[in-house]
């Protein structure tokens, strides 16, 4: 089983959310949080921040820590096919966005960034990391854990 540790921004403002398109290099696109993984010690707070600058182009600060989500994709169900099942630990921030223009990541997977109004997010193929950070902006649990998110429709691990 492969292991994870990644730290995303849910940055919502006027009634949107901050996405971030990524294209892998055979073709398939996905919509996504902002965010990744942290490098060995690195600080995940530290890490969103530096994740949306990479991915969006914009400068961020961190408003709060929303919760942990711990999940394991099997391998029939990973967008990679041919992978070992994988688990992802992910730290998801509340983020508010203070300036900088929307940009493609350069030389990277981001094809484009977008702020896409809420109630739009369920008709877009996407990961389902953006419907667990939208959950844990909406309900904030005094834990920090969120239980299962049930997935569906254009949900893509």
């Amino acid at each position: 089983m492969s292991l994870r540790i990644a730290a995303y921004a849910v940055c919502v403002e006027g009634g949107r959310v901050l996405l971030a398109r990524l294209v892998s290099t055979e073709g398939w696109s996905t919509w996504t949080l902002p965010g990744g993984g942290v490098e060995h010690g690195e600080d995940p707070f530290d890490a969103v921040v530096r994740e949306v600058a990479e991915e969006t182009g914009c400068d961020a600060v961190v408003e709060r820590l929303l919760g942990v989500d711990s999940r394991v994709i099997p391998a029939a169900e990973r967008a990679a096919p041919g992978g070992p099942d994988h688990q992802n630990v992910g730290i998801f921030y509340q983020v508010r966005v203070t300036g900088g223009p929307l940009r493609p990541e350069p030389d990277g997977a981001v094809a484009e960034s977008a702020w896409t109004p809420v109630p739009d997010v369920t008709a877009l193929r996407r990961s389902s990391l953006v419907d667990i950070g939208l959950t844990l902006a909406r309900t904030r649990p005094p834990t920090g854990h969120v239980a299962p998110v049930p997935v569906g429709g254009l949900i893509q691990h």
